[in-house]
């Protein structure tokens, strides 16, 4: 019995019903279907079909977004595990935080992998602000984007003062106290500014939960939208830039 080549056989799958029930187009040999199988895919669409070689220059991007994007899977990922454990009770969550560090099996790696990456991320996205201001990559037809860069920028340092709360020890306590006091000393609505922040008329159980509410379901939501639109107006707006 003769045994079929590796190429016959990727040859078989490329031809079968199931490969084009899947991907629509044979596979990408000439450059009309690897266009089209980008096109056409949910994943590879967002890429490019052509990038110019100077947008992609490390010299030139630093990879600041891709690495900013790389630490919010890595917050995300590890911000889950850490739910499974953490209790955001006023009476439990230090203790968590210190199980977590001692007690719990790799939860101090977890933790400060969560910790570390949420000061990475702050940093790079602050600095992928930077390059693309230097660049004037902020010009039409990228306005519109770089708007939406502001707000993530904002949506990012939002989260990472909502974290700060969570751990419940005196740099938490004083950060909070710090943060509502600012909020009201804003004119005509100062206290309805601190009763938002606080969600009680003093620190307490209440302002924990809805700073956990808000670290772990609405600004991931909230930044994952304007995210998908950033990278969206990046193919609209003709992709990355390219120096001047």
């Amino acid at each position: 019995m003769r045994v079929p080549t590796s190429t016959q056989v990727s040859e078989f799958v490329r031809n079968s019903r199931l490969w084009r029930s899947i991907f629509r187009y044979s596979y990408p040999t000439d450059r009309r279907n690897r266009i089209m199988t980008v096109a056409k895919n949910v994943f590879l669409h967002l890429h490019p079909n052509f990038v110019p070689r100077g947008a992609i220059r490390v010299t030139y991007t630093w990879c600041l977004g891709g690495l900013s994007f790389m630490l919010f899977l890595i917050l995300t990922v590890t911000g889950v595990l850490l739910m499974f454990y953490y209790v955001p009770s006023v009476t439990r969550a230090y203790q968590d935080i210190k199980d977590l560090e001692t007690v719990v099996t790799f939860g101090m790696l977890m933790r400060n992998m969560h910790r570390w990456s949420a000061h990475g991320m702050v940093i790079t996205v602050f600095l992928h602000m930077c390059r693309v201001f230097y660049t004037g990559s902020y010009k039409p037809p990228r306005e519109f984007n770089w708007v939406v860069g502001v707000i993530l920028f904002v949506l990012t340092l939002l989260l990472s003062f909502t974290g700060y709360l969570l751990p419940w020890d005196q740099l938490a306590f004083w950060a909070i106290t710090v943060g509502a006091t600012l909020g009201g000393a804003a004119p005509l609505l100062g206290p309805q500014v601190n009763l938002l922040l606080l969600a009680d008329y003093e620190i307490s159980q209440n302002t924990l939960i809805r700073w956990y509410t808000l670290h772990v379901i609405a600004l991931p939501l909230v930044l994952s939208l304007f995210l998908a639109v950033h990278f969206w107006r990046v193919r609209q707006d003709g992709g990355i830039s390219q120096p001047l």
